[in-house]
């Protein structure tokens, strides 16, 4: 299915098949696969009883790399290739603003957390703070004022921390298809 023939009614499909395809895939160094990593990020959005596009945001907040014209991360990489950005993007035609900047947002969130807690940075994996680096650094004082100027920003926050926490090998997680009905309704609301 090309992407110009995507529409409300098929893009749960689309998605399934994405992780049935590439699931499977690395994550960027880490000792987890992509779908692994996803389903850890929604699982947790649950665990704290988030709504539902939260939930949706971060199963679907690292689709980027799979639509992202820049390849495949690896980490030896030495330039960023704006997955965050590509999901947020691919994502925008189907989804509420909420989940389409959260997912946007997800590297930023990442940046300003370096910044403005001294704490947050010890928590990052090896490859994460090696993404970190390619994706800017923690941010500026004037980057902070602008994240923070952003629509939903304090929810990419949250999805940022899902994501960070979504690394653990043999955590036992629902499936993709376990999550279409409620990404179906995220879609039509």
């Amino acid at each position: 299915m090309r992407q110009q023939e995507l529409n409300k009614s098929n893009i749960v499909a689309f998605l399934a098949d994405i992780f049935q395809r590439r699931g499977a895939e690395s994550y960027l160094g880490e000792d987890v696969t992509m779908a692994e990593h996803m389903l850890q990020g929604a699982m947790l959005a649950e665990k704290e009883n988030a709504p539902d596009e939260l939930v949706v945001a971060a199963l679907l907040h690292d689709i980027g790399h799979y639509t992202s014209e820049f390849g495949v991360y690896s980490p030896e990489d030495t330039e960023d290739n704006y997955h965050d950005a590509a999901g947020g993007r691919v994502l925008r035609p189907y989804f509420p603003q909420v989940v389409t900047q959260c997912v946007a947002l997800h590297v930023r969130a990442k940046r300003y957390l370096c910044a403005v807690d001294p704490d947050y940075m010890g928590k990052l994996s090896e490859a994460s703070v090696h993404s970190l680096s390619l994706q800017g650094g923690p941010m500026q004082p004037e980057e902070v004022s602008e994240f923070e100027q952003q629509p939903f920003y304090k929810e990419a926050l949250k999805v940022r921390i899902w994501d960070d926490e979504g690394k653990v090998a043999g955590v036992k997680t629902k499936n993709f298809n376990d999550y279409e009905a409620v990404i179906q309704r995220v879609v039509e609301s």
